[in-house]
């Protein structure tokens, strides 16, 4: 058997196994992969591989710009950070029609600043923000899709963790991705907020205006904002000026994270085991996904399927534009079926190598796929952070969810469509600052 089939139905494979048994992916992908390796090869090889690749991962010094990013985050949630970015987003934004739905988006964009996870931000704000549009009788729809749709801003505003990963597994600098995604991260911020203004326009009854707040209360609000901005722009300053490495970033705002916390009081001995527990959890589960993605990108590689789509793809009489397309409609199908990060980890070895042969900026690209990772988190089936929403909030079915949620896809593809108009001005401005 020609070894691009072999490689064909390890991936059916794969989605079966995931669909029918519910493994994890991380197991998943490593099993395949074991098994994948020995049918191509051996079973001594395949034994060779795995312990060579996994000694590799878990001992790698770059991987250790996971946990620290986490905890950062963590220390947010459990220091009650969430509560404190909505009350101050809401005092400026909540009198607009629609307002508590733009406070939403806005608070989960400033929390993932720190946070880096989707998941994370839809269970903290889910918490939050749901009892309050309910207590404005706010339409389900619009509160639960807001939600869902600001909290996909966790994979994509910097710190991401799908853009460390991505900038491990490719070789590409963390400082340039993160650089590269901030006007892509407020574009698409600014579309998802301008969608909830759609929806009032088309459901004025959606969406009422909030009690007006005086200024005073407004600048009182204003401190967990600060400390968040605070925190922020010590990881971009220190990746843009190269003074330190991405894992040393990520754990100089640890310490800061944690000692504002403390200053504040914010945070118990008790929150602090917590936010220690939750972190190595998600951790662990991110490392699995990674360690799983590499031995299965090694039983492709074996299979020569990567290399084989790649020439398949490039030969096509079809102008470039139009086969990016091609492999982001892939992406977008796959994030509706499979975890993201899982998904993205088992597509690169195939995807990467097509993209860099048809002569795009990989810092680009690695924008490209954030985005539409984070839109396949709020489309069916899997679309994790509806599941998160509709979980948080027992009185609002999933279906529900995922119907608000709607409302928000055309914002990714038009922030789609902007990066490709214009790259330079997107992205590499501001990437190719970095030194």
């Amino acid at each position: 058997m020609d070894g691009p089939i072999v490689g064909v139905i390890g991936i059916i494979i794969m989605f079966a196994v995931l669909f029918l048994l519910k493994i994890p992916a991380g197991f998943v992908m490593a099993m395949i992969g074991f098994l994948g390796v020995a049918y191509v090869t051996s079973f001594e090889a395949a034994f060779g591989m795995l312990g060579t690749d996994l000694w590799n991962i878990f001992s790698s010094y770059g991987l250790t710009v996971i946990p620290m990013f986490i905890l950062v985050g963590e220390f947010a949630h459990y220091g009650g950070y969430n509560h404190g970015l909505y009350n101050a987003t809401y005092k400026w934004f909540g009198h607009y029609k629609g307002g508590l739905a733009i406070t939403t988006i806005m608070a989960c964009a400033i929390f993932s600043a720190i946070s880096g996870s989707n998941t994370a931000t839809a269970a903290t704000m889910s918490t939050v923000a749901i009892p309050e549009m309910k207590k404005y009788n706010y339409h389900p729809q619009l509160n639960a899709g807001s939600v869902a749709a600001g909290a996909t801003l966790g994979v994509l505003i910097p710190p991401s963790l799908v853009l460390v990963v991505y900038g491990i597994y490719t070789g590409q600098s963390i400082g340039k991705l993160f650089f590269g995604n901030v006007i892509p991260s407020a574009i698409l911020t600014v579309l998802i907020a301008a969608t909830v203004f759609y929806i009032c326009w088309r459901h004025p009854d959606w969406g009422p205006r909030g009690p007006k707040s005086t200024w005073m209360e407004r600048i009182k609000a204003l401190p967990d904002l600060i400390d968040i901005f605070i925190l922020f722009v010590i990881i971009m300053y220190a990746l843009f000026t190269g003074v330190v490495t991405a894992t040393e970033a990520a754990a100089a705002s640890c310490a800061i994270g944690l000692i504002l916390c403390l200053v504040r009081r914010k945070l118990s001995w008790k929150s602090f085991k917590a936010s220690i527990v939750d972190t190595l959890r998600i951790s662990c589960l991110v490392f699995m996904i990674v360690a799983g993605a590499v031995l299965f990108s090694r039983f492709l590689a074996v299979t020569r399927l990567p290399f084989e789509a790649a020439n398949f793809i490039t030969s096509l009489p079809l102008p470039n534009w139009m086969l990016l397309w091609i492999v982001i409609l892939c992406y977008i199908i796959g994030g509706c079926v499979m975890d993201a990060l899982a998904f993205l980890l088992v597509s690169l070895p195939i995807f990467y190598p097509i993209v860099m042969a048809m002569g795009y900026d990989p810092i680009w690209f690695g924008q490209m796929i954030c985005i539409v990772t984070t839109m396949g988190s709020i489309m069916p089936p899997v679309g994790i952070c509806c599941y998160v929403v509709a979980g948080m909030a027992k009185d609002i079915s999933i279906g529900t969810v995922f119907k608000g949620s709607m409302y928000y896809l055309p914002s990714y593809v038009i922030a789609m469509i902007i990066l490709m108009l214009f790259p330079y001005a997107t992205v590499m401005i501001l990437s190719n600052l970095v030194r």
